[in-house]
């Protein structure tokens, strides 16, 4: 018996260089190179000239460090926007930027300073700028280059620096221009405050972690009563976590519509043992003590519990006992006096906690206690701050909440006390400076702190110790809760009354006129007749598409309730708050031609002009500076990136130009939306953007924030090292980024299997058009079999779906939603393709003669397929798709990133096809699961080798199940459901089918044996 032929040789296979293995690590860093080389982005500048623009506006990282998760996802994420634009056919720009100033990068020069222990205020100014300056430079290259890795296309040859002269000088001409439409004042007011940076700090530099604090309630004796004499010589009852904000109490606070009682708490003393140790503390300190609080149940159960924890080494329980009962209202007029009062003689020693010696102070100078009138009360006196009357005033802010319905004022310390306060007109004493340590020469622990040590607001700390002598600190004990948080130093924070300059909310828009007394000062044009920045702001959060739409609610109802924009900084490295103010008069300078001269200078030599500057030059001749102080404060560094779109996006494309996106997290609606917002709306009365997308954090495999601390940090350096950028990319476009998404080695597995699966399709495919000649072998739409016209349809379909993600003026609901962009076209990739499509055409394919019309249309289709997969994927994988396009069009001189939308035939969307081929997938589905139990039990060894038997017709028409299905033999209409048998017909040496003129196996079918004798 001789061997059978081996037809192998006789098969048409795919034939490819394309490797399976994709080496991206390797691969990337020469595929970047190219790029560079070429000039990719400049020439495809050139190649959109002239095209519909869209601009992506780039918000600025702070140039400090090695990229982290957060940096590459957001950054993978504009560059898939901005790709898909260009794709689209439009002139889509990336400008990448850097925040080149501010507390972060200060923060660092610093820690340098520290490590070699040295003080950075010993430094001269200029020489510690320069530092600041060399080592944000230094970053913005190190950041540039990972940038670059991740495969992000951009204008990298010229990014914008926000410490660039010219950009200084555009930041603090966009100052000017608040300066001149008087919307800027400079007032005393409590901002956010860290001690440790010995700064103001923006709202978006706070993070909010949980603490434990003393909590402490603190008697305060009521001294006159006039609409409720009853009260005089009880106490009225305040709570607080803060005990270092009691030195600094100048009121209580009630709610008018809040119900009070008088409580006797004498304690119930519970073991004889004691009695004699409870008679010296818990019975007397309580003895005669009539105490205040809100006549609320759960304020009065709270308020017991407290008591019975502190004093429980005395076995001592309290059951408060209501005596009397009266309106807040009644409270009106009534005053107290502090715990302190007439006890500050000299002052009281340290007893425990944290020490400190003086420190300067670094506020107005001669600052001092509020100078209004106090009416005597009994046993009050004069000379001390602590000895003058403690009003107790109405506010909407005191609730039943928590604590005691009674709130202690210190207007040094909340917006709230402040507001209040004032309208007494009670003045802030600036007793804490700006190193959280109290004034040297404060009556009651001068140069104390600092207040945010824990020790120092201990229960055994100097205020509890103070208060405790004094017979006023009823309790005092440990309370959990959050607490804001520098995010930089991530030390606690207070709340802090200092000189400071704001841009105001609620004041109606302004002009300018001469001032009699020297200089141009803002004055209202018709008071209260312009629209408020608030206003503005919320009129241009309506016009904006924010995406997701839900994040509309966060950003408006930031903007509604937040309070006048703090803008000033007491730190040495960013721009200059540029302003003269009149010395007599206290008003600012406004002078166009004054203003002019500043920006200049600023053009010259950066915000440096400021601090060297010959002021007097810049005044001109018409003002003299012995007349006004020079401004030293620097800007919030906020304002600084919330003025690059006027020196980015209206500098590079002309004034009035807005930026199509703002891309960032979700952090950045009190953050580079909000300044971004405020600022342009200031000056130009609109948004900077049209639209705003906001996406999550990137969590750790477990949903864990990512912490060195916790050792769970996925660095994406390492993922390119390892396994290279593509993959990083296809798990930023994978994920639901309008949440918090997660990363981690499972995570990044299936991203990579994702990417695998996707590769193996462009390899099959440049392997079946390894030698296709368009010219000879393509046929029209209406030659080709009605497989490929279905498939035609299929990839209409998804080309429309993609195209809703990418296209706004689609008005689609799904715009930038690349989850499903991603999802869509891998799914594409496996589903309709691999594992049905090309599975079926496999045998036409490797068979059929090159000439057969099938064959034929196969490829054109596979060509077509091809031009619009490459495409697709280019945005997400823009690597890998310069790979397969370049293995099939080796022009060293081009790039698949030049390339368009593909081109996409109405007709080929058909709904019939799709309705007729749904089916006849489900029923393929259908056999192949009947045909899997006989391949388990080597029944068969293929789906070649079955006949099936189906008991229902199929909507077939001129469509061969069989080959559909790959079986051997379908028959309809026979029978229940579908049966599998064994097929009894021989194989075809050449193709594997089963056919009934093949005599025996081995032999050739009747098409395969035309094949090799044509």
């Amino acid at each position: 018996m001789t061997d059978a032929p081996d037809y192998k040789s006789t098969v048409f296979l795919p034939v490819t260089d394309f490797p399976m293995k994709a080496g991206l690590a390797q691969k990337e860093p020469a595929i970047a190179a190219k790029w560079e080389a070429m000039g990719l982005y400049d020439r495809l500048r050139e190649k959109r000239a002239g095209r519909e623009r869209f601009i992506l506006h780039d918000g600025p990282p702070y140039a400090n460090g090695d990229i982290h998760m957060g940096h590459a996802m957001n950054k993978v994420l504009k560059d898939i926007i901005v790709r898909s634009q260009s794709l689209l056919g439009k002139d889509a720009p990336y400008v990448p930027g850097w925040d080149c100033h501010g507390l972060p990068i200060e923060w660092k020069i610093e820690e340098e300073y520290r490590k070699k222990k040295l003080n950075k205020d010993e430094v001269p100014a200029q020489e510690f700028r320069a530092q600041c300056r060399a080592y944000a430079d230094r970053w913005v290259g190190v950041q540039k280059e990972q940038f670059k890795r991740l495969g992000v296309m951009g204008d990298w040859a010229d990014p914008y620096l926000t410490m660039k002269f010219d950009a200084e000088a555009t930041i603090v001409g966009e100052l000017l221009k608040f300066a001149e439409s008087g919307q800027l004042y400079r007032g005393a007011k409590p901002v956010m405050w860290s001690p440790v940076e010995k700064t103001a700090l923006a709202e978006a530099e706070v993070e909010y972690e949980d603490v434990t604090s003393t909590q402490i309630d603190v008697a305060f004796e009521i001294v006159e009563a006039p609409n409720a004499p009853e009260l005089v010589g009880a106490y009225a009852v305040i709570w607080t976590t803060t005990p270092w904000t009691i030195p600094v109490n100048q009121a209580i606070a009630f709610g008018e519509e809040i119900e009070y009682a008088v409580f006797d708490p004498t304690p119930v003393i519970r073991s004889l043992e004691k009695v004699d140790v409870a008679q010296n503390s818990a019975l007397q300190f309580f003895q005669g003590k009539k105490l205040l609080i809100a006549n609320e149940p759960n304020l009065v159960r709270d308020f017991e519990e407290r008591l019975n924890k502190a004093w429980s080494e005395f076995n001592a329980h309290f059951h408060l006992t209501q005596k009397s009962v009266v309106k807040g209202a009644q409270l009106a007029g009534a005053i107290a006096r502090h715990p302190m009062a007439g006890r500050l003689s000299s002052p009281l020693p340290f007893r425990g906690g944290a020490g400190g010696g003086g420190v300067p102070d670094d506020t107005v100078s001669g600052a001092r206690p509020h100078p209004t009138p106090s009416p005597e009360g009994e046993g009050l006196k004069s000379g001390s701050f602590f000895d003058r009357p403690r009003p107790f005033l109405p506010a909407d802010h005191v609730t039943t909440d928590a604590g005691t319905g009674l709130v202690h004022m210190a207007p040094d310390h909340g917006e709230e006390d402040f507001i209040a306060c004032k309208k007494l007109g009670i003045d802030p004493v600036f007793a804490v400076n700006d190193a959280g340590f109290y004034r040297d020469d404060w009556e009651w622990l001068p140069g104390q702190g600092s207040v945010i040590n824990t020790k120092f607001n201990g229960v055994d700390g100097p205020i509890c110790s103070d208060l405790r002598a004094a017979g006023a600190l009823l309790s005092a004990s440990d309370f959990r809760h959050s607490y804001p948080h520098s995010w930089r130093s991530k030390a606690r924070i207070i709340y802090r009354c200092t000189p400071q300059w704001f841009i105001p909310m609620d004041k109606p828009q302004e002009g300018a006129v001469a001032d009699v007394d020297g200089g141009v000062m803002p004055t209202p044009i018709i008071a209260g007749n312009g629209p408020t920045l608030r206003e503005i702001a919320v009129d241009a959060i309506a016009q904006t598409r924010w995406v997701p739409e839900r994040s509309t609610n966060r950003i408006r109802s930031m903007v509604e309730g937040r309070p006048d924009w703090v803008i000033s900084r007491q730190r040495a490295w960013g721009v200059p708050i540029a302003l003269y103010v009149h010395r007599k008069s206290g008003q600012y300078l406004v002078d166009p031609a004054v203003n002019a001269r500043i920006i200049e200078a600023f053009k010259g030599a950066g915000a440096d002009a400021w601090f060297g500057a010959d002021h007097q030059a810049l005044l001109g001749p018409d003002y003299d500076l012995d007349n006004y102080e020079v401004v030293n404060d620097i800007l919030d560094v906020w304002f600084d990136s919330g003025s690059t779109h006027s020196f980015v996006v209206e500098g590079r494309y002309g004034e009035g130009t807005r930026a199509d996106l703002y891309i960032e997290g979700s952090d950045q609606h009190r953050g580079w939306f909000q300044s971004s917002l405020l600022e342009s709306c200031g000056t130009r009365g609109q948004a900077p953007y049209k639209a705003v997308l906001t996406h999550g954090f990137a969590l750790d495999g477990t949903g864990k924030k990512m912490s060195k601390s916790l050792g769970n940090v996925v660095d994406p350096l390492k993922i390119m090292g390892e396994s290279g950028a593509d993959i990083l990319r296809v798990w930023v476009a994978s994920t639901d980024y309008f949440d918090d998404v997660r990363i981690g080695k499972e995570v990044l597995a299936g991203s990579s299997d994702a990417y695998r699966k996707l590769r193996n399709t462009f390899r099959y495919m440049l392997g079946a058009l390894a030698d296709y000649d368009e010219d000879s072998e393509a046929v029209s739409y209406a030659e080709m079999p009605e497989l490929e016209r279905y498939m035609l349809h299929r990839l209409a379909a998804l080309d429309a779906e993609l195209r809703g993600v990418v296209d706004k003026s689609k008005g689609s609901e799904t715009w930038l939603e690349f989850s499903r962009y991603t999802r869509a076209l891998f799914d594409f990739a496996n589903s309709d393709l691999s594992a049905f499509f090309f599975d079926i055409r496999k045998d036409c394919l490797y068979c059929d003669a090159k000439s057969d019309p099938k064959r034929r249309a196969y490829r054109t289709l596979l060509d077509t397929l091809f031009h619009a997969l490459v495409r697709y994927a280019a945005p997400i994988i823009p690597f890998t798709a310069e790979e397969v396009w370049q293995s099939r069009f080796p022009d060293e001189a081009e790039s698949v990133h030049f390339l368009e939308w593909p081109e996409i035939e109405k007709h080929w969307l058909n709904g019939d096809l799709d309705s007729k081929w749904a089916e006849l997938r489900s029923q393929r589905e259908q056999v192949n699961e009947a045909i899997e139990p006989l391949r388990r039990e080597k029944i068969v060894r293929s789906s070649l080798d079955a006949d099936v038997t189906m008991g229902e017709w199929l909507p077939v028409g001129d469509v061969d199940f069989a080959e559909v299905a790959i079986v051997a033999r379908v028959t309809m209409g026979e029978g229940d459901g579908i049966i599998v048998t064994p097929s009894e017909w021989h194989k075809c040496g050449r193709c594997w089918r089963k056919l009934p003129e093949v005599t025996e196996d081995g032999t050739l079918c009747d098409r395969c044996d035309g094949v090799l004798n044509a």
